[in-house]
C-alpha cells in the first residue's frame, strides 16, 4: 500500500500548532449575546416562584428566560440515531430541578459581566424535596424523580419512570445456575466504578445566529452535528429544515460532546431575540452540569473447573443515569456484551442482567469505552482473582479461555471473530513487560515493592445495523479531489484517515485530497463520531465512493480515447491504454470535464454494517508501590492492540496512549464525590485530579495486525478499546504488591494503606 498503513502528518497539524483560529469560540462573531445559565442549588426541588424583573431591567440584559417562556416539549439530549433508545424525559427549562446544577433560567446580555450580574438578581422560591442520592436505593423508591405523565420512550428498553427505572433487561444463554453449581471454583464479587469526567480541554461551547434566509444556524463543538439538528428541532418545536449545524475544529470530546449539553441555550435565545448568541461553559460548569461516565455497580459470578476452564459467567449491572436518561439504556449493555465474550472458548452459559436507575445526581452520558470500561474492570478483576484462587498464572488462565479467531460469541450477538489476534497480543505484552521475570512482585527496599498486572479488552467497530457513514468525493479541475464528510474529527485525525483511504484508492498524493468538515446543509449524512465508528463505517464509505469515482473517470477517459474501460489502466496521474498507444493525463481530463461532458465526476456513497468486528487489546503494567504511604508509581505500561490494519500507525499510537492515560486517571486519581445534599466537591481541576505526564510512566504501544474483511483495507476501530485495560491491570498489580483486592475505583493511597492494615488485622 502507498498511503494506508503509513504515518502521514495530520491534515490540520500546522493550523493547530501555529494557533490559527479554528475552534468555536475563535470564530464566533464579536456581537454575540453572552448566554449564562442560572443553576439550582438543590438536588431536588419544585420552583414555587421566580422573580426576574430586576434582572431584566439591568442595563445590557437582552432577555431572561424561565420555563414559562419556552416550549414545553420533552426531548433527550443524547446524540443517538433516531429513534433514540434514551427516553424523552427533559424540557429545556422546567418547574422541577433534579440535581445541583440543573438549569433554572437563561440570561442573555451584552457581555459576560452583565450576564453574571443578572444571574444574581434572579430570585427563586424553591420547595425543597428529598433527593435520592444513593443509586442502590433508587429503584421503587417512594421518592419519584420523574413523576410526569408525558415521560416517554420511543423504544422499549424496560424503563418505568414511576419506578425510577430508565431501563432494565436480562439476556442469557444456557443454564448458568446449574453449571456454576457444578464448578470446582467460583468467584462471586461486587465492583463499584464511580462517575468520571471526560475533562476535554475545550469545554462545551456553541454560538447561534439567523442567516439571510431566516434559518437558525448552530456552530458548535459537537461530535454529532446531524443529531444536534434533530434534537434542537424537537426541543425548540421547529422544523429541521429551519436548522443548520456547522462543526468547526473540536478541542476534545471523548463522548462528552455526544450529548447536546449546551446547544439548546443560545439557540432559544437567538430564536426569541433574533440576535446572535454564544455560550461558553466554565470549567466548573463542565464539571457540575455535563455528561460524565455512568457510575456502575457490577456483580460478577464466574465458575471454572480445577484446570481453569471458565464454564459460566454471570454479570448483573446497576447503572446510575442520574437526573436524566441520556445514554442510560445503551451504555449499560456494553458492561456485559463487551466483557463476557472475551472468555468464549470454554464458556457454556452466561447471564447478563441490568437496571438503569434515576437519581438526583448530575445526569450521566457517553464517555470513551461507554460501559465496557466498567464491565471489563469487574470481569477482568474477577478473572485475576480466579487465577489467584486456582494458583494459576493469570496469563495462562487467559490463554486457556480467551476468544480466538473464528469463534462465535453468543454474548456478542452471536457474531463470529473474522479477525482476532488477541492471543498474539497477550504473548507480546507478556514478553515486552518481562512477565516471567517480574510476576507477581519483587521487593525493592524495606517498603517499596514492584509488581505487575494484566488485563484484556475488546470493544466494537460502530453499532451494527445502526450507524451510517457517508462520503462525497469530487474531481476538480487540475485533477485534485475534494471530499465532503459528515463525520466529526474531534482531534482523533479522522479527516486525515479518510483522506488516506481516498488517496490509496485513487493512487494519488495526500496533498491532492482536500477535506471539508461537517455542515448539515452540504455534508452527506453521518451518524457522528462515537461508538468507534468513523474509520470502520465511514472509511468503508470512502472506499466505495473512491472506487466508484475511479470507474467514472475511466469511463470518461474511454469515451475520449475511443476505447473501452477494460483497455485502460490508471496510475493516479495518467490514464493510458494497456498497449501504451493512447494516454490522457488526469489533469487534462479534469479540465476538459468543465464543459461538454454529461457525466458528473462526483460520487456520494454510504455505508453501514450488519456486524461490529471487535478490536482487541492486552494491557500489562508494572508499578512500584510504597507500603508505608500507599503511593503507586506507574513504571511501565505495555499495550498491544489488534485494530486490524492500522490506517495511520502514528495516530493509532497516539489514540492508544491517550486512552491509557485516561484509564490510569480512572484507576488511581479521578473521583466524583457528593455530600449528603447532592453538592459536588470537585468543581475545578485543582480538586478533580487527572494524571499529568509525570504520572504516566513509560508507555509502550505496539500492534498485532489482523485483517478484518469487512473493514476498509482490513481496518477495525481503535478509539475506545484502549481505555479499558488500565483499571483492572493496575488493580491486579496492587493486589500482587499488597495481597489486597480493590473493587472500587479510584484506588487511592488511603484505600491501599487501609486495606493493608485490615489484612494484617
Amino acid at each position: 500500500m502507498r498511503v494506508v498503513n503509513t504515518s502521514v502528518r495530520k491534515k490540520d497539524s500546522m493550523a493547530l500548532v501555529t494557533g490559527q483560529p479554528v475552534y468555536t469560540d475563535d470564530i464566533a462573531p464579536k456581537n454575540c449575546l453572552i448566554v449564562k445559565v442560572l443553576r439550582s442549588p438543590h438536588a431536588h426541588a419544585k420552583i414555587k416562584g421566580i422573580e426576574t424583573s430586576n434582572a431584566k431591567n439591568l442595563y445590557g440584559v437582552e432577555c431572561v428566560l424561565t420555563y414559562k417562556d419556552i416550549p414545553q416539549k420533552r426531548f433527550t439530549m443524547a446524540g443517538q440515531t433516531y429513534p433514540e433508545l434514551s427516553p424523552y424525559d427533559r424540557y429545556i427549562l422546567e418547574d422541577r430541578v433534579r440535581f445541583v446544577g440543573d438549569a433554572v433560567a437563561v440570561v442573555a446580555a451584552k457581555d459576560e459581566r452583565t450576564a453574571e450580574e443578572a444571574l444574581k438578581l434572579i430570585k427563586v422560591d424553591y420547595e425543597i424535596l428529598e433527593p435520592v442520592l444513593d443509586f442502590r436505593t433508587a429503584k421503587d423508591n417512594n421518592i419519584v424523580i420523574h413523576p410526569e405523565d408525558d415521560w416517554k420512550a420511543l423504544v422499549e428498553v424496560g424503563g418505568n419512570n414511576k419506578r425510577n427505572l430508565c431501563a432494565s433487561g436480562v439476556e442469557s444463554n444456557g443454564d448458568v445456575d446449574s453449571i456454576i453449581s457444578k464448578c470446582d471454583v467460583v468467584v462471586s464479587e461486587t465492583y463499584h466504578t464511580k462517575a468520571v469526567q471526560q475533562t476535554m480541554m475545550e469545554t462545551f461551547r456553541t454560538f447561534t445566529y439567523f442567516d439571510t434566509y431566516g434559518r437558525l444556524n448552530i456552530v458548535s463543538s459537537t461530535q454529532v452535528p446531524f443529531h444536534v439538528r434533530r434534537i434542537l428541532s424537537t426541543a425548540l418545536d421547529i422544523p429541521k429544515s429551519q436548522i443548520r449545524v456547522v462543526k468547526p475544529r473540536v478541542g476534545g470530546g471523548f463522548g462528552a460532546k455526544q450529548t447536546i449539553v449546551a446547544e439548546v441555550y443560545p439557540a432559544i435565545v437567538t430564536m426569541i431575540t433574533k440576535k446572535p448568541a454564544k455560550v461558553v461553559y466554565t470549567r466548573e460548569e463542565s464539571l457540575i452540569a455535563s455528561s460524565p461516565r455512568h457510575e456502575m455497580e457490577v456483580k460478577v459470578r464466574i465458575g471454572s473447573d480445577h484446570s481453569g476452564k471458565i464454564k459460566a459467567i454471570e454479570i448483573n449491572t446497576l447503572s446510575n443515569t442520574g437526573a436524566f436518561g441520556e445514554h442510560g439504556p445503551t451504555t449499560v449493555g456494553l458492561s456485559g456484551h463487551k466483557s463476557i465474550p472475551l472468555y468464549t472458548a470454554n464458556c457454556e452459559a452466561f447471564r447478563f442482567s441490568y437496571d438503569v436507575v434515576y437519581t438526583n445526581n448530575m445526569s450521566a452520558g457517553a464517555y470513551r469505552g461507554y460501559g465496557a470500561t466498567q464491565g471489563q474492570f469487574a470481569l477482568e478483576s474477577a478473572v485475576n482473582q480466579l487465577a489467584a484462587k486456582l494458583n494459576i498464572d493469570p496469563v495462562k488462565l487467559r490463554e486457556l479461555n480467551m476468544v480466538r479467531q473464528g469463534m462465535v460469541m453468543p454474548a456478542y450477538y452471536n457474531e463470529q471473530t473474522n479477525s482476532c489476534a488477541l492471543d498474539k497480543c497477550l504473548q507480546r505484552a507478556k514478553k515486552n513487560i518481562g512477565w516471567d521475570e517480574k510476576y507477581p512482585y519483587r521487593e525493592m527496599s524495606h517498603s517499596k515493592v514492584r509488581s505487575v498486572g494484566i488485563a484484556m479488552s475488546m470493544q466494537g467497530s460502530g453499532i451494527s445495523n445502526v450507524d451510517k457513514g457517508s462520503v462525497t468525493i469530487k474531481l476538480n479541475d487540475d485533477g485534485f479531489y475534494s471530499i465532503n464528510i459528515g463525520a466529526t474529527d474531534m482531534g482523533t485525525g479522522c479527516d486525515t484517515i479518510l483522506a488516506q483511504i481516498v488517496a490509496e484508492v485513487m493512487e494519488c498524493e495526500m496533498d491532492n485530497v482536500v477535506v471539508y468538515g461537517v455542515d448539515t446543509d452540504t455534508s452527506p449524512y453521518d451518524s457522528g463520531s462515537y461508538a468507534s465508528s468513523t474509520t470502520y463505517i465511514t472509511g468503508s464509505a470512502a472506499v466505495k465512493a473512491a472506487t466508484d469515482l475511479k470507474q467514472r473517470i475511466l469511463g470518461v477517459a474511454a469515451d475520449k480515447l475511443n476505447i473501452t474501460k477494460d483497455e485502460l489502466v490508471f496510475d493516479g496521474i495518467v490514464i493510458r491504454s494497456t498497449d501504451n498507444t493512447k494516454e490522457l493525463a488526469l489533469k487534462d481530463l479534469a479540465n476538459e470535464d468543465m464543459c461538454g461532458n454529461n457525466v458528473v465526476l462526483e460520487v456520494t456513497s454510504s455505508n453501514f454494517s450488519p456486524v461490529s468486528p471487535p478490536p482487541f487489546m492486552v494491557g500489562a503494567v508494572e508499578i512500584e508501590l510504597d507500603k508505608e504511604t500507599g503511593h503507586v508509581e506507574l513504571i511501565h505500561y505495555e499495550a498491544v492492540v489488534d485494530c486490524g490494519t492500522p490506517i495511520n500507525p502514528n495516530l493509532a499510537r497516539v489514540q492508544t496512549e491517550g486512552g491509557i492515560v485516561q484509564g490510569i486517571g480512572m484507576a488511581l486519581y479521578e473521583d466524583i464525590i457528593y455530600d449528603n445534599k447532592g453538592n459536588l466537591f470537585g468543581t475545578s481541576l485543582m480538586q478533580y485530579k487527572i494524571p499529568s505526564r509525570l504520572d504516566m510512566g513509560k508507555i509502550n504501544v505496539s500492534f498485532e495486525s489482523s485483517y478484518e474483511p469487512t473493514g476498509p483495507f482490513g481496518a477495525k476501530s481503535i478509539g475506545e478499546v484502549v481505555i479499558n485495560t488500565p483499571a483492572p491491570a493496575i488493580a491486579h498489580a496492587i493486589f500482587n504488591a499488597t495481597g489486597v483486592w480493590h473493587r472500587e475505583l479510584p484506588i487511592t493511597p488511603e484505600k491501599i494503606v487501609r486495606g493493608m492494615i485490615d489484612l494484617e488485622n
